[in-house]
């Protein structure tokens, strides 16, 4: 088939070209902004998910809904490496241009905070070349968020800029990708002006996006953080939405694929929508003819898996030091033999800490600095105490037949 007309997007947080399956999210989302612009009181969004379930696809078609319902909106990636301040600026610097407000010098004054609130990142003593520069013309404020105490600067910064939004009745939501990712201190500090700005009923949302331990990471620091964001678990697709994801695009081009060829591509993928679009597009690809068939499908899925294994799944793995590497091959084992023992085995393949120890024949305590470096990188996460699994799926089969 016409290679030049594969409809199939594999690509990080691209989007798909049929959003299946999360049209519950979408709905939901849609009322909050229609709730916030009427002044109703309303939850900040947390979406949660493994990696490949398309948690930033669905938090870029958020940010479309509010830009068509003419909100102010700004997006963000925490990384483990940067503070708030910075990145949090561009992105309302960006979400009061898309406001549109009328009065000039109120739009300058705001700005001004914003500068003011971003230049406290700064380090003291710093000489003015050294001073970041955020693209703001305004000057930067005096006396407001930028007492350099993060938790108060981020609420009085919130504070104008949910007012400004309040004037033109509109809002402003800023959306964060990787929010695990952000620090204790600036998680704190987003968690108070989030609680604060939802007391005074200004327009302001804030709409994450993380991995399955991001409610854990939330609630540490803020213990009414589980009564302050509506939280959202984004799963893979069932069978009928992974169905659709893949016709709705071959239908447009004028294709198709067999009752069988369908069984076997979500046999293959378990419904995760990367996995769908990889193997979409090597399907398409190797096709001689529509529809694809289930021999079409077996024909692609050697190649769609060496894709994945170089991209998605070995890109991760390269990451890894030898020993967290020997610790990631060793919670693959675990979950084999405890499946072995009768147990079950899911796609995260979740593992008490003393397995992979035991698998090692080390003390559990000798292993923390992998495991815990591992929890940094992302490539795994703690969903109860005592116990890890892989941030990816099918991680571990990749582990066990490839690295």
């Amino acid at each position: 088939m016409d290679p030049i007309r594969n409809p199939y997007a594999p690509g990080a947080g691209q989007r798909p070209p049929e959003l299946a399956g999360r049209d519950e999210q979408l709905h939901a989302f849609d009322v909050v902004l229609e709730r916030v612009s009427r002044g109703r009181p309303e939850r900040s969004v947390v979406l949660t998910g493994l990696r490949g379930v398309g948690k930033t696809v669905l938090l870029n078609a958020l940010r479309s809904a509010a830009v068509r319902a003419h909100w102010g909106t700004g997006k963000l990636e925490a990384r483990p490496d940067q503070r708030l301040r910075r990145p949090l600026s561009a992105a309302l610097h960006v979400a009061v241009r898309e406001l549109g407000h009328p009065a000039g010098d109120e739009v300058d004054q705001v700005l001004g905070v914003i500068k003011a609130f971003a230049q406290r990142d700064t380090a003291p003593g710093a000489k003015l070349r050294e001073r970041w520069n955020p693209g703001i013309d305004a000057p930067a404020a005096t006396g407001r968020a930028d007492s350099g105490d993060i938790e108060i600067d981020l609420v009085e910064l919130l504070t104008d800029v949910g007012g400004l939004a309040a004037d033109v009745g509109r809002g402003v939501a800023v959306f964060i990708d990787e929010m695990q990712d952000l620090g204790p201190e600036d998680v704190s500090a987003l968690c108070a002006a989030c609680h604060e700005i939802s007391q005074s009923g200004l327009p302001v949302i804030v709409v994450g996006a993380g991995l399955p331990h991001l409610p854990a990471v939330l609630s540490a620091s803020k213990s009414y953080s589980e009564r302050l964001f509506r939280y959202q678990r984004i799963d893979r697709l069932d069978r009928s939405a992974a169905d659709l994801a893949l016709v709705a695009p071959a239908e447009d081009e004028e294709a198709g694929f067999t009752p069988e060829a369908l069984e076997a591509m979500y046999a293959a993928t378990a419904g995760y929508p990367y996995f769908i679009q990889a193997y979409g597009k090597v399907a398409w690809d190797v096709a001689p003819r529509s529809p694809i068939t289930f021999d079409d499908v077996a024909v692609a899925a050697p190649e769609a898996e060496a894709e994945l294994a170089v991209g998605f799944f070995g890109s991760r793995y390269e990451r890894a030091t030898p020993a967290e590497r020997e610790y990631l091959r060793a919670m693959a084992d675990a979950a084999t033999a405890s499946v072995e023992a009768g147990g079950d085995l899911d796609d995260i393949e979740s593992v008490a800490t003393s397995e992979v120890a035991a698998v090692l024949g080390r003390k559990p305590q000798s292993l923390s600095p992998a495991r815990d470096a591992l929890l940094k990188k992302g490539l795994i996460y703690s969903g109860e105490r005592g116990r890890i699994a892989f941030t990816v799926p099918h991680f571990g089969r990749y582990l066990r037949t490839t690295a």
